[in-house]
């Protein structure tokens, strides 16, 4: 997540000193980094009231290190649940401020790395892991290998550090790392089954990870239709971390596949505005729109217009080619991302701009190099078709299209309307053919 302004990134909202008074309370003798990460700390959510805790106990000096360490995970976990990556950059003063006295920390160097891998800069965290593997031999290292690679679109050699990770520490975070990547392989079932393995380690002294574990298996149960089940899954992340987005999101897809549209919207609104996220804000206005609520979905719409491409230009640029607008703009960001990160999703990002932009022929090859991993996405299958339609493979594209319908529920309700009237066009096609003489 790029683009923010320098200051913002030191400063976040509701990072900002309340008063000089407050700011001077900082020990002149701190280093800068410091400073900034002992910056007072507003909010009034569990995440926030910890920070502050922390905050205070950096500024008695007892086990400064620790602390600081303990602050800058503190804040890793405030940028992912609030969607700041200004976060990240506090988080990353932390580690700074152990590194400047001890430059050999590795624990310092693990924080640093997944600041890295939060905010894209993929190879600097894969220098930063291999050294840290070489270090030491400790879970979360091989943890942060396997994230880095996965990133970059190297799943097989993925496979391998997450692989150690479990083997030295069988815990929730390597649990749904194997999970994602048989999910990934397109292996479904196999990653239910370790989700359920997952979620038996959840903690409610780790709701972040306990909602998100939840939330996964809702994913996968909702994509194979069993749909009560993921209502629960999703009760049950809120029950850990009330208000997750994710877990919103997932419940207001339930309701929408039970008919329940109304229901859905304060869901998705809360979500919507804790994250300002393109998927969460798509999915919105669509909501809104099929509700009949037109002018608040421009809104939301206008709001996603001016903030999808610094909070994930990779999803605005598929948001912006699915609706036929600003595509050289879609394809810019595409490519922009596809330089640091060359997973399925973003070689199908590349994919959809040059479709939207009349470049057919590259389209598809990226849309082939998208499937490779044989990944059971409803967003990819239905990519796939339209491409392999606009480009006149009718088979292939009724192959794709059917694969996409099995699992529309995971798609926004435009994606989905967008694909019916596609198919129907296969379909029509289909049936004009089955009944031609045939000589």
């Amino acid at each position: 997540m790029a683009g923010l302004a320098a200051l913002k990134f030191a400063f976040s909202p509701g990072q900002r000193p309340a008063n000089a008074n407050e700011d001077a309370a900082i020990p002149v003798s701190v280093n800068t980094a410091s400073a900034i990460a002992l910056a007072p700390h507003q909010g009034d959510e569990p995440i926030d009231r910890e920070i502050r805790q922390l905050q205070g106990k950096v500024r008695t000096g007892k086990q400064r290190p620790e602390t600081m360490k303990r602050l800058g995970w503190a804040f890793v976990r405030k940028a992912r649940l609030s969607c700041d990556p200004g976060y990240y950059k506090l988080a990353e003063q932390c580690a700074l401020s152990v590194e400047y006295e001890n430059p050999k920390d590795p624990d310092a160097l693990l924080l640093q790395g997944h600041i890295l891998d939060s905010l894209h800069k993929f190879r600097e965290a894969e220098s930063l892991a291999r050294n840290l593997v070489v270090l030491r031999d400790q879970a979360t290292d091989y943890g942060l290998l396997g994230d880095v690679l996965m990133e970059q679109g190297r799943l097989q050699a993925a496979i391998e550090p997450y692989q150690k990770m479990i083997n030295l520490r069988p815990d929730l975070e390597g649990y749904l790392r194997i999970a994602h990547v048989r999910w990934l392989k397109g292996d479904l079932d196999g990653a239910q089954e370790i989700m359920k393995i997952a979620v038996t380690a959840a903690s409610p002294r780790e709701p972040e990870s306990a909602a998100w574990a939840y939330t996964r298996q809702g994913s996968y149960e909702l994509q194979v239709g069993h749909t009560e089940a993921a209502r629960g899954s999703a009760e049950t992340a809120l029950g850990y971390l009330q208000n997750y987005p994710a877990a919103l999101l997932l419940k207001a897809r339930v309701l929408a596949e039970l008919r329940d549209t109304q229901a859905s919207i304060p869901l998705l609104q809360v979500a919507a505005r804790r994250t300002m996220l393109p998927e969460y804000q798509w999915v919105l206005a669509d909501t809104l729109r099929e509700a009949g609520r037109t002018s608040e979905a421009e809104a939301v719409e206008h709001d996603l217009l001016n903030s999808g491409a610094i909070s994930d230009p990779r999803t605005f640029a598929v948001y912006l080619a699915t609706r036929g607008q600003h595509l050289q703009k879609a394809l810019a960001l595409a490519e922009a991302e596809l330089n640091t990160r060359a997973d399925i999703f973003t070689l199908d990002a590349m994919a959809w701009a040059l479709k939207a932009n009349g470049r057919l022929a590259e389209s598809r090859e990226y849309s082939q190099r998208s499937l490779q991993e044989g990944t059971c996405d409803a967003r990819l299958f239905y990519h796939a078709g339209s491409i392999a339609l606009a480009n006149g493979n009718y088979q292939e594209a009724q192959t794709w299209f059917e694969r996409a319908d099995e699992i529309k529920q995971m798609l926004t309700p435009s994606e989905r309307n967008d694909l019916a009237q596609q198919f129907a066009v296969v379909k029509a096609r289909e049936t004009t053919a089955a009944r031609s003489p045939r000589n």
